[in-house]
């Protein structure tokens, strides 16, 4: 089976849903095993600047994993983290002394790839959507860490704040700059993440639906549902 076959069954494949994660797992670094092709190449660029701000942060989102330790999502993450232990060693310790933060879902991405390029895709569409005043507060630990406010190019030495952000929440300039300046997000940003959030809700329901004839027949439903919410999370993003 080709990737574009794979892809095409990971998201279509909406009737079994994502495996429930283990919230709560380290691993160290070397025990991660990168997968065998990713679906986005590694942009060096963005390596460094994680790099960069996991010096300062640590690892905020952690990485998802299968039950044998193979990566299904965080592909830059895993490269900065690599990056922060050959170049600074100390600082690598500091954050990950007892390993790094993972996900682990429940099943063998070897044996199942559909299902693990689903998790790679739903990791993608349905980023964390930080709140401004999640994002003020990750912008206060970089300032203490001596990243810069300002405009323009950073002189020599200084680290700039508000790409360290862009890279970080996944926001643009613009959006960043607003959330510093104390705006609330627009409208349609906010319905976005609540339906993102009904979305992910619904889907981890589908997991551990118990198996019943009324909760069987809702879930022969769902896949009309789901892709509502998906038509509305792309209307509501659409630009004005």
């Amino acid at each position: 089976m080709s990737l574009n076959d794979l892809i095409k069954t990971a998201q279509s494949n909406t009737k079994r849903g994502i495996a429930a994660p283990n919230n709560n797992a380290v691993m160290s670094l070397e025990a991660i095993k990168p997968r065998d092709a990713d679906t986005r190449p590694l942009n060096s660029a963005h390596v460094e600047a994680l790099a960069e701000s996991i010096a300062a942060l640590g690892l905020i989102e952690p990485l998802a994993v299968d039950k044998q330790g193979r990566l299904l999502a965080g592909g830059h993450r895993l490269a900065a983290i690599s990056q922060l232990k050959e170049i600074d060693l100390e600082t690598f310790n500091q954050h990950f002394a007892a390993g790094v933060p993972v996900r682990v879902m429940e099943f063998d991405a070897q044996r199942e790839p559909s299902r693990a390029l689903e998790v790679e895709i739903a990791e993608n569409e349905q980023r964390r959507d930080y709140t401004p005043a999640e994002v003020r507060a990750i912008a206060d630990r970089l300032r203490k860490a001596g990243y810069k406010d300002g405009k323009g190019r950073p002189k020599a030495g200084e680290k700039a704040l508000a790409p360290a952000l862009q890279t970080i929440i996944g926001k643009s300039r613009r959006t960043v700059m607003s959330y510093l300046a104390g705006e609330e997000p627009p409208k349609n940003v906010q319905s976005c993440t609540f339906i993102k959030k009904a979305l992910k809700e619904l889907e981890q329901w589908e997991v551990a639906a118990p198996d019943s004839p009324g909760a069987q027949t809702l879930i022969k439903q769902l896949p009309k549902f789901k892709q509502l919410l998906r038509d509305a999370i792309s209307e509501s993003i659409k630009p004005n």
